[in-house]
Parts: structure tokens; sequence; C-alpha cells
């Protein structure tokens, strides 16, 4: 009778896992055609991206580096167009603005929370923060850019780089006040008891035990900082503008979009949160899955 239900079991199981991997298989095609799209974009001349219909191909047939090297100053007689700055000077900005937001969230955020989880101080401040994202980016980026101008920090990394801490403070802060939360006070009530100051608690045992959460809160936010785009349309205008601000300025009168150096250097731009997800790898898992398991 147990194998027989075992058999029912097994065979009724069959359509499911073909639906499963059906599922996955989909799933990923949808994921990665855009990413393989980019990547064949990027080394196709520009005969073979601003073709149409059959002339389209997948898989460039001619591959070239031209792109690359266009965008970073090197002229091509093919695409009848110059560029007036290359494309260094955005990538450092972003790098500049995205690592010193994240740095300023990060640090504040984790401060709030570890306050709010271990002394319930500043009960009010989850709602404040919180509030700091229920409005449109556009009601509030307006009073931004007048204050901006007044203190003469626009069109620069770190006047961006402050308004990046203090946009993606929020999620800093309820991540990390979810990650204390699931970790036990009796640790940290063991070393008070031997004598170490709240302070010591804190740098010595509180911080190393959270590394993966943080390194996992830190990818997140760096993200965030890393692909935005409004808010360095509207703080910034031709010295330090950023990535995606750039990229949407790859155009031309005669060739339209550059289809071709947009995919190179959005190619070039998905390198630097790579790097960071492969540095912290090893934190990555145990940060996303800290306090799911409860003695």
């Amino acid at each position: 009778m147990c194998s027989l239900q075992r058999n029912r079991k097994m065979k009724r199981s069959v359509p499911f896992e073909i639906f499963r991997y059906a599922a996955i298989l989909l799933a990923l095609g949808v994921t990665l055609i855009p990413i393989l799209w980019m990547v064949s974009m990027a080394f196709k001349p520009i005969g073979e991206w601003s073709a149409t219909g059959a002339n389209l191909t997948w898989w460039p047939q001619n591959p070239t580096l031209s792109n690359f090297r266009f965008i970073f100053g090197e002229s091509d007689s093919s695409l009848i167009v110059a560029l007036d700055r290359t494309a260094m000077k955005p990538i450092l900005s972003s790098l500049l603005s995205a690592t010193f937001g994240t740095l300023i969230a990060m640090t504040a955020g984790t401060a709030a929370a570890y306050g709010l989880s271990r002394f319930g101080s500043g009960q009010n401040l989850p709602l404040a923060l919180t509030q700091l994202r229920l409005f449109p980016p556009m009601a509030v980026m307006i009073p931004v850019m007048i204050m901006w101008a007044f203190l003469n920090l626009t069109d620069t990394w770190w006047g961006l780089a402050l308004v990046y801490g203090i946009v993606t403070l929020p999620f800093a802060f309820w991540l990390m006040k979810t990650f204390f939360d699931d970790m036990p006070r009796e640790i940290e009530e063991a070393g008070l008891v031997e004598g170490c100051s709240r302070w010591r608690v804190f740098t010595k045992i509180t911080l190393p035990m959270m590394r993966a959460p943080l390194a996992s809160a830190a990818l997140f936010v760096f993200i965030l900082n890393w692909s935005d785009y409004l808010i360095a349309l509207l703080l910034t205008t031709r010295e330090w503008v950023t990535v995606p601000v750039y990229m949407a300025s790859l155009s031309s009168s005669m060739t339209g979009q550059l289809y071709g150096a947009k995919a190179a250097l959005g190619l070039i731009a998905a390198i630097p949160p790579v790097i960071m997800g492969i540095a912290i790898q090893r934190h990555l898992v145990r940060g996303l899955t800290f306090g799911a398991l409860k003695q």
C-alpha cells in the first residue's frame, strides 16, 4: 500500500516538476535576455546596432571595441559625431558619490538602529525616517535644489553624496534595526558582566557579529545610490554628472541614440556592483538569512 501511494505521488509530481523547471527557465530567460543583448550590443559596430528588421542579429558579426574607445574619447569616423566629454569623470563621480553616500547612510543608520533596538530611545524615529520615503521625489527635490544652490553644493560629488546618504538612510536604518532585533542580547550582556564598557561591547562584540548583515545592507544601499538618475539629474549640470545621466546624453542628430556606446557604458557600470557582491559573497547569504532561525 505504501509503495502504491509513493508511486502515485511520484506520478503526480512529474507534471509539477516539469511546470516548475519550465517556470524557472522562463524567469531565467526574461532576466538574462536583456543582459545578453546589452553585452552583444556593446561589441557591435555602428552598422550592426543601427540595423533594423532582417539585418538585426543577436550576436555581433564583426566584434569590435570601438564603442568602448568612443566613450573614452577616441573619435570614430563611422559615427560622424564627437563627444564633448568622456565617460571617465562620470564614472568617477558615480563611484565617489555612491560610496560616500553609502558610508553616510550605513554609519548613521547603524548607530540609530542600535540605539533604538537596545535602549528604546527615539520611539518616533522610525516613523520620521519612513516619512523621507513617503513623499514623491520631485516634491522633496525642489526645496533641496534651492537649499543646495544657496550652499553652493550643486554640481559637486560631495553634495550629491550627502543627499544620497539622507535618501537611503531609511533603508539602512530599517535593515539594521531588524538585524539588531534578531541578535541575542545575552551576548552583549555577557560582555558587560565581564567589565566591558558599552562602547567596547558595540565595537568588539556586536559589530564583528554583524559583519554579514552590514555587508548585505551596504550592498543594497550602494546599488540604490549607484543606479540613481533623478537626483543626479537635478543636482548636477556638467562637471560631476553620474553614469546614468551621462548615458542618457549619448545621442546624436545624425545617428539618433548611440545604442552601442550606451551598451558599452552600461556594461562598465555593471562592474562595481558585481565586484562588491563578489567581495562580500561569503557574508551575503548569511546576512540575507540572519535571524531567520531562532532558538
